[in-house]
């Protein structure tokens, strides 16, 4: 049965229904999340009842983490934005589902093993805010064999925001390199990011989810209307332009 994971949502509801809609038209039935559901994005509520409501189950990112305790070592646009989000929480008037968005934050895991395969959202190392960006692979190689012997075969972490493999040689592989699909190797570890749903980093701005099959993974990029975005980010004067703006680049 294929998978989609899906991660770094970020309050992006625009980006968030595109990526659910073509998961649906493919017949997926299963989705997993890999955190960051809210912080930064216009539409916090409404894409954690999408998680909620569509995801098998859903890891613990930062941005969630600072939402229901406190945003620590953020710079000033992320902290703004997580107190931001906090409030929309707070000011659901209706007492049972303001309780229910925060347990369900509140029971977010930050390791979790399914089907042969680890879920985290920064790295098996450290999961909740460790990043493994690509150059790490060359820069920082004690760093990513420290990261690899926490794994046994196959990983899946966001966090980076920046889509592509990363193999136990150590290297990292965008998908155009690999033909859009990655397939599994016995003699080969790896950790796969899917990219973001709600804000790409890898200078490409469609949305990014994965498809996990038995013997490959497979990379989906979406267009979504990101102008909407960008309107409802400027509109709100707690959310730092900036975090629209970057939306247009994919950065």
């Amino acid at each position: 049965m294929p998978t989609a994971v899906i991660s770094d949502i970020h309050g992006n509801l625009e980006a968030l229904q595109v990526v659910l809609g073509d998961i649906e038209e493919r017949g997926i039935d299963q989705i997993i999340c890999l955190g960051d559901i809210i912080g930064y994005g216009p539409d916090p509520t409404q894409c954690l009842d999408l998680v909620m409501e569509k995801c098998l189950f859903a890891m613990m990112g930062n941005h969630d983490f600072a939402v229901l305790y406190e945003p620590t070592m953020f710079n000033t646009s992320a902290e703004q934005a997580a107190f931001w989000t906090r409030a929309q929480f707070e000011k659901e008037p209706d007492p049972a589902e303001r309780r229910r968005r925060f347990e369900f934050l509140g029971n977010l895991v930050i390791r979790r093993w399914f089907e042969g395969s680890l879920f985290v959202h920064a790295s098996p190392r450290r999961p909740i805010n460790e990043y493994i960006f690509p150059d790490d692979v060359v820069a920082a190689p004690n760093k990513m064999a420290a990261i690899f012997d926490r794994i046994d075969t196959k990983a899946f972490c966001g966090h980076t925001h920046v889509t592509g493999v990363f193999t136990d040689e150590p290297d990292f592989y965008p998908p155009g390199d690999l033909g859009g699909a990655y397939t599994f190797r016995d003699d080969e570890k790896c950790i796969i990011n899917p990219g973001s749903v709600g804000q790409p980093r890898d200078k490409d701005p469609r949305s990014s989810y994965a498809i996990l099959h038995e013997d490959r993974v497979e990379f989906v990029r979406l267009e979504y209307d990101i102008p909407t975005v960008v309107k409802k980010i400027t509109a709100i004067p707690e959310l730092s332009d900036f975090l629209g703006q970057r939306l247009l680049e994919g950065r």
